[in-house]
């Protein structure tokens, strides 16, 4: 049997909820990542921000506003301002089955995993399709 242990990423990008709009589209284009857990100083999890939440945040290309205009605009936003607080979370023991069918069923694009209200992980979209490129491999295989 699988668990969330077993797919999870651990080696995690977070940001703190006072830090900047500005400073979460940086981390996410430079990591290349979608979804930034919000942690507080302990690493007890408060949130989370997607890369969905900033483009809602962003002003209307419209609006005829440059990237310069949307830095400074974003530098005085606090993460806090649009993270999401009512996440679902799993834990590492959770079967991955179960993960999965929770990804599946509420259209989320990640599972921030937490023990004892504290952040160690986080599953994602990407860690099925790579398991999946690895079980196809295998069957392949044979």
């Amino acid at each position: 049997m699988l668990y969330v242990s077993d797919l999870m990423s651990t080696n995690l990008f977070t940001l703190k909820q006072t830090d900047s709009l500005k400073t979460a589209r940086s981390l996410m284009s430079l990591a290349r990542i979608r979804h930034i857990p919000i942690v507080d100083e302990s690493g007890f999890f408060l949130g989370l921000l997607t890369h969905r939440d900033l483009l809602s945040s962003t002003v209307s290309r419209f609006a005829d506003v440059g990237q310069d205009v949307q830095d400074e605009i974003d530098a005085g936003i606090p993460v806090s301002e649009i993270m999401r607080t009512d996440v679902l979370t799993v834990t590492p023991d959770t079967r991955l089955r179960s993960a999965a069918e929770i990804l599946f069923n509420h259209k989320y694009g990640c599972l921030p995993v937490v023990e004892k209200d504290r952040l160690v992980g986080i599953l994602t979209e990407a860690d099925f399709l790579k398991l999946t490129i690895t079980l196809m491999d295998a069957v392949e295989a044979l």
